[in-house]
Formats: structure tokens, sequence, C-alpha cells
């Protein structure tokens, strides 16, 4: 059986998802965008600081699975402009036990919802 993994800490899905699901021991996260949970507003000053928005709500919803960075396995991070990639690595990387990395692919896409420049989402296990 699967089950909805839902916070307020993180965006509401605008669509027809959810922000996780956990199904066993497995966490599917949806892709996180740089929208201020308590806003709703975009967090658009620079990369650095939307990347930090995006992983903060990537937090948020592992918390909410009681899951934090060190139980993820995969990571896939859509970015809108390659050039960004060593910014976004940096603030990415801050976030996690570099011996414990998971594994992941960075794609430059064309487009991203609501015109942002990055969005990651994860697979976590507990």
């Amino acid at each position: 059986m699967k089950k909805i993994i839902i916070t307020p800490n993180a965006p509401a899905p605008i669509g027809p998802y959810n922000q996780a699901i956990l199904k066993g021991n497995t966490l599917y996260t949806s892709g996180q965008i740089a929208i201020n949970p308590e806003s709703g507003e975009l967090v658009l000053n620079d990369i650095k600081t939307e990347t930090k928005q995006v992983m903060e709500n990537l937090k948020a919803v592992l918390k909410a699975a009681d899951m934090t960075f060190d139980d993820v396995v995969k990571t896939t991070i859509f970015i809108s402009d390659m050039n960004d990639f060593g910014q976004i690595n940096e603030v990415y990387g801050s976030y996690l036990d570099e011996e414990n990395a998971p594994a992941r692919e960075t794609v430059q896409v064309a487009k991203l919802p609501k015109n942002v420049h990055v969005e990651i989402s994860m697979i976590a296990i507990k």
C-alpha cells in the first residue's frame, strides 16, 4: 500500500500529484521548485538562493516521511542553464554528506514550471 506524504512546510502541489509517495520503505518525492511554502511566492533572487529554497523544500518533505538527506539514494536535477551547474552543485552539496552522497543525474531542459531555473526530485530508502 502506498502512503501519501504531505507537509505544510513545503509548497502545496500545483496539479494532480502529491509532494511524495511512500511505498514500503521507499520514498519518491515530486520535483521541488523554489516556492516559499509560507508565502507561496517564488524565490528567484539568484541561483544559489533558488537552489537553497528547493533543498529546504525537499528537506521538509523528507522530514514529513521521517527521513533525512542521509536516506536519499537517487537525485534528479533539472536545470535551465548548464552554466549554473557549479553554483547549484555547491548549494546541493552543502546538504549532503559527500561520502554518503546519492547517485545523481543533472539534465539541462528548455523550460521548467513557472520559469524557474532548477527543479530537484529524490528517491530515499529508510
